[in-house]
């Protein structure tokens, strides 16, 4: 029997486990990340029978754990690492080839993935082009293209292996050199991707080829996520020889080829034969011949009069009115996902007069969080405390909001020299109607306190165009499995101290970056959730954002369609989905 070596620290995390210091959740999700396979890491978990709590491991401890050279125990037997798929003979025979989905989505005018910087302009090419890694709904991420990785004792140096014999649809191997492509584009200032943001850990100049199938990637600082980012929506695999424009050049390894594409309206996707991955039937997926999605304007209820008479099957990121428009038909499957999605109230901390922190706070003491998340989410979701750390994600601490008090926002906004008040405009998009729902709360209540918030409302389309340049916005913000992820690309600074492209509050703290750099280093969960803690407070206390809610999300689809891949971060995935004959 082969073995797999498991990361010394993930021995550590066992030891936590057995003490009941961490749940086993977040050893799965912990071990996997650090490259054992979900197989071993549930034998891992196994094999640490819960004892009664003690004391949290000291960092000294933890520091001894990391270092020390592998024993016996730390290896387990090893399975093979690939992506989840369905083996239950019942499901096998169930199944059915053939046949189309048509479903609501945009479809949107993109060129390189690279530089995606919508969920929703991925769900099309999701399915041309494939990823390294996938993140499941529990957030235990997978190997895909890859075969497997490996990370050094001090998380800085990590061994891709890719899979070998797939290949792109022209016929062309993947290899080490299209991974290596792939990176050093994502890594390149003039690619203009939020990757560089998200993997500053990363240079072109530590890339290894080992290879051809291997490439081993020498990061400047520690890091965890890594498996994670590999997942992210903007790291779509393209070839070597990718021109700029997947529109015109859709050659990827994915389950499916693009076969029409007109902006705005639709675009259609046929099966290909010959994709890598095999089904619960024992033949090649997908299992689908054509999948076809529409775009129908900016108005949801306009997505809900199409779902309810029949013209689409499936709508990709249904919002609240949706979900409340067929949650009691029998007609639909409906599976409801808790995450880290919220809506961010965000304000430009470098303009007036959000420069002054009594503002900020002012507008944060309007905020009824119990109403907005009645009126925005029917209460589908849980409260948010305006640090952009949610209670799902492993690291969370539970910090208690700012109370509802309008008269302690009025003397403060009063204090900043605003004693009659004060008026701003907020922009808002109207696609989303828990924003709105949200936008028009705080407008009410926030009037006690001298706020007088004129809403600026326009389609998503129009608010993507200019998102992080409005004095105060409400903006989407998808789910992330671990808080890192979020707070690295959204509210630091780049080298030179300017904020990084998504930093769209433009916010940058000194002691705020300085502890997130030592979260992202950090391997101990206790450890790390008391350094997210300290995040926490500061963005409570002097933070550019507004979190009254992280909200469900939700998979709708008709009940004859099976088999469709659950995403707390809303992606659209029917590699495995099948339809049932008519």
């Amino acid at each position: 029997m082969s073995t797999e070596r498991v990361h010394p620290i993930v021995l550590e995390a066992q030891e936590m486990l057995r003490k009941g210091e961490m749940s086993r959740r977040d050893f799965l999700r912990f071990a996997t990340l650090l490259g054992v396979s979900l197989a071993g890491a549930n034998i891992l978990a196994a094999c640490a029978p819960q004892a009664a709590p003690t004391t949290a491991p000291t960092a000294a401890a933890t520091a001894a754990a990391a270092t020390a050279a592998p024993t016996a125990a730390a290896t387990v037997a090893a399975t093979a690492t690939s992506a989840p798929q369905p083996t239950a003979t019942s499901v096998a025979a169930a199944i059915v080839r053939g046949g189309s989905i048509t479903l609501r989505s945009r479809v949107d005018r993109v060129d390189d993935p690279a530089r995606f910087s919508l969920v929703s302009q991925s769900h099309p090419w999701r399915h041309v082009f494939d990823y390294l890694t996938s993140v499941d709904a529990k957030g235990i991420a997978h190997p895909y293209l890859l075969d497997s990785w490996t990370a050094s004792d001090d998380l800085k140096t990590w061994t891709l292996k890719l899979r070998q014999g797939i290949k792109f649809s022209d016929g062309k191997d993947l290899t080490a050199d299209d991974v290596i492509f792939n990176f050093t584009r994502w890594l390149t200032k003039s690619t203009g991707s939020s990757l560089m943001g998200q993997m500053s850990y990363l240079t072109p100049t530590g890339l290894e080829k080992t290879d051809n199938y291997t490439v081993t990637c020498h990061l400047t600082k520690p890091t965890i996520t890594f498996p994670y980012d590999m997942a992210g929506y903007p790291a779509a695999i393209v070839p070597s020889t990718f021109n700029g424009d997947i529109t015109r050049q859709p050659i990827g390894t994915g389950a499916f080829t693009m076969k029409e594409f007109v902006v705005g309206e639709h675009c259609r996707l046929a099966r290909r034969d010959g994709y890598w991955r095999m089904g619960a039937d024992g033949k090649a997926l997908p299992y689908l011949d054509e999948i076809v999605m529409v775009q129908i304007g900016d108005d949801p209820s306009a997505w809900l009069s199409a779902l309810q008479s029949g013209q689409v099957e499936m709508i990709a990121e249904p919002p609240v009115t949706v979900w409340e428009g067929v949650k009691d038909n029998s007609k639909f499957t409906i599976v409801s996902i808790p995450t880290s999605a919220t809506r961010v109230l965000r304000v430009r901390a470098d303009q007036k007069p959000w420069t002054d922190n009594n503002v900020r706070q002012a507008l944060k003491l309007c905020q009824n969080r119990d109403k907005i998340l009645a009126l925005a989410l029917r209460g589908q979701g849980v409260i948010g405390n305006d640090s952009h750390v949610a209670p799902i994600q492993p690291e969370y601490v539970d910090i208690a909001p700012v109370a509802f008090d309008t008269q302690k926002a009025k003397a403060l906004l009063a204090q900043a020299g605003y004693p009659n008040g004060l008026t701003v405009e907020l922009t808002v998009a109207t696609d989303w109607p828990e924003s709105m729902a949200y936008a028009q709360a705080l407008k009410e209540d926030a009037a006690a306190a001298g706020f007088t918030i004129n809403l600026k409302t326009m389609p998503a389309t129009q608010y993507w165009d200019g998102w992080t340049d409005f004095n105060m916005g409400i903006t989407w913000w998808s789910h992330r499995p671990l808080a890192e992820m979020t707070l690295d690309v959204a509210y630091t600074g780049d080298a030179s101290g300017k904020p990084v492209a998504w930093n769209e509050s433009h916010w940058v703290d000194t002691e705020f970056q300085t502890l997130l750099t030592q979260a992202d280093g950090t391997l101990d969960l206790t450890a790390r959730r008391a350094i997210v803690g300290k995040i926490e407070q500061i963005m409570v206390d002097r933070g550019p954002i507004c979190t009254p809610f992280f909200m469900n999300v939700w998979e709708i689809y008709t009940k004859n369609i099976h088999g469709v891949t659950p995403s707390p971060e809303e992606y659209v995935i029917l590699h495995e989905a099948w339809k049932e004959k008519s």
